[in-house]
């Protein structure tokens, strides 16, 4: 091919701004199909996408200082200024857009490469920043750790999850040997229809926390009962704020104690903050009552022991429940745990004996009743898919993995922004940024890494980003003017029933 003719191009890079003379050929034989089609250089392609007058090392730059500084955007604005680069701050946004449709692009790329490990053990869940609004649902591999599709719905209705599986299943170059998921019900038929006979687990940390629920509300309401009994510690702290004697840092020393008792919380569904705050209070208890016995206890805390005491007393009636379906807990974890190795058969017919032990409860028409028929509910629920993960090599008992990438993003989304929960753009752009998030941190990627190798997958992720994003621009427009927007609607739809 030769050359037919030569554009000039300008670049601003890290380095500054560069002229480029960009050769231009076309094939002279009229029998090629390429027959006087421009080609351009592969080379040019490295530098800078088509029609950008930023160059890719630029973007790999904005990209890795907030996906691995967690830098807010007016941040990485300065930054650029101090290099010498003068863009202006919205124009560092659309750069953050680019990274982020770059990296998922050559992940996705990246697919094939999976051939070697042979298999793919799948974990699907979803991500949710505002109720009411769209879910993005995620699809990894549990060996590699791949995001293999990350996708925004407005329903999580069996077909529209089904329609997700078969993408992956269609795109991966190995089969899915197994699928781990929480209990959703409109996921686990969508599993059965797209991949037929494949194991599918259910998250067992979803499924105790969903059969302990009963047991955890009354523990928590317990514990809520108990500090409004205990109340009145700052004052006894306030007393002897200012002494240094050794009788005033004891005092101290005890309020301290009963104040990090009262202020530890516990995490559902194995641990029980409100019966570890009554342990600590009657060890607490036992400790003044020990030192009374000996010599007599000071005043202040006298009134401290009799505050705690007070507390432990008016709410004795809660705990010996609470304690019994703590232990029905703890017992299933301990099963579940599997720590002697047994087969899933032998392991469901213990499960089924603690389970039959907790039906003797349901006629009780306290605590325990409602805690064993909840149990015995999910346990029914979870059952078929509950103990695969017992006869199947490299598939997970829990979906905590990619529970923990969810929340590696939410950290990543407060650092840059400072909200407590992820923006809504987390559902417009999740598709690109969820995978930028969790892929950047991993891989320091240059300009030659985030050089697209298909322009046109590019175009058309891009064009389904700008869809998605019009039509979050129409639901701000109603929220700004709801009378021209209904306006505007109204006339269009009159002109297409006139014209018809």
């Amino acid at each position: 091919m030769r050359i037919a003719y030569q554009n000039k191009r300008h670049l601003l890079t890290l380095q500054g701004r560069i002229a480029l003379i960009v050769p231009v050929r076309r094939c002279t034989n009229a029998e090629c199909k390429a027959y006087k089609k421009p080609v351009r250089p592969w080379e040019e392609g490295a530098l800078a996408l088509p029609l950008s007058e930023t160059g890719l090392d630029v973007v790999a730059f904005v990209g890795h200082s907030r996906y691995h500084q967690h830098k807010s955007l007016k941040q990485i604005h300065q930054d650029l200024q101090q290099r010498g680069l003068s863009l202006c701050e919205r124009s560092v946004c659309n750069l953050l857009h680019r990274y982020e449709e770059l990296l998922a692009l050559r992940v996705s790329a990246s697919l094939p490469q999976l051939k070697t490990q042979g298999r793919v053990v799948l974990a699907i869940d979803g991500l949710q920043p505002d109720k009411g609004h769209e879910v993005l649902w995620v699809l990894r591999d549990c060996l590699s750790g791949t995001i293999l599709l990350a996708k925004s719905l407005l329903s999580a209705a069996q077909e529209d999850l089904a329609t997700l599986l078969r993408e992956v299943k269609e795109a991966l170059p190995v089969p899915i040997c197994a699928v781990i998921s929480d209990g959703q019900n409109s996921l686990r038929p969508a599993v059965a229809s797209v991949l037929p006979g494949v194991p599918h687990q259910l998250c067992q940390y979803h499924y105790l926390r969903e059969a302990a629920r009963p047991v955890y509300e009354a523990d928590r309401q317990a514990k809520k009962e108990l500090k409004k009994r205990v109340r009145g510690i700052r004052p006894l702290e306030h007393a002897v704020r200012d002494s240094n004697e050794e009788e005033s840092q004891v005092v101290r020393g005890y309020c301290l104690a009963v104040r990090s008792a009262l202020t530890d919380d516990g995490q559902p569904p194995l641990e029980a903050p409100g019966l570890r705050l009554q342990e600590r209070l009657t060890a607490i208890s036992t400790s003044l009552s020990a030192i009374e016995k000996k010599g007599g206890l000071p005043r202040l805390l006298l009134r401290l022991k009799t505050l705690v005491d007070k507390g432990l007393a008016e709410t004795r009636a809660f705990w010996d429940p609470i304690r019994t379906g703590y232990g029905w807990v703890h017992r299933a974890t301990h099963l579940l745990n599997n720590k002697e190795e047994l087969d899933s058969l032998t392991l469901q017919d213990h499960y089924r004996h603690l389970l039959s032990e907790m039906n003797g409860f349901v006629a009780d028409e306290g605590l325990l009743g409602k805690a064993a028929t909840q149990f015995l509910k999910v346990s029914r629920s979870y059952w078929d898919c509950l103990f695969q993960c017992y006869s199947h090599a490299d598939l997970p008992r829990t979906n905590n993995a990619l529970e923990q990438q969810f929340g590696s993003y939410r950290h990543h989304e407060r650092r840059c922004s400072g909200r407590k929960v992820c923006s809504g753009m987390t559902v417009l752009r999740g598709s690109v940024r969820l995978v930028a998030a969790l892929s950047t941190p991993e891989h320091a990627l240059d300009a030659a890494d985030l050089r697209p190798r298909c322009l046109v997958k590019l175009r058309s992720l891009r064009q389904d980003l700008k869809s998605r994003h019009g039509e979050r621009c129409q639901q701000r427009r109603f929220r700004k003017d709801p009378q021209a927007y209904l306006s505007d609607l109204e006339q269009r739809l009159l002109k297409v029933v006139l014209l018809t």
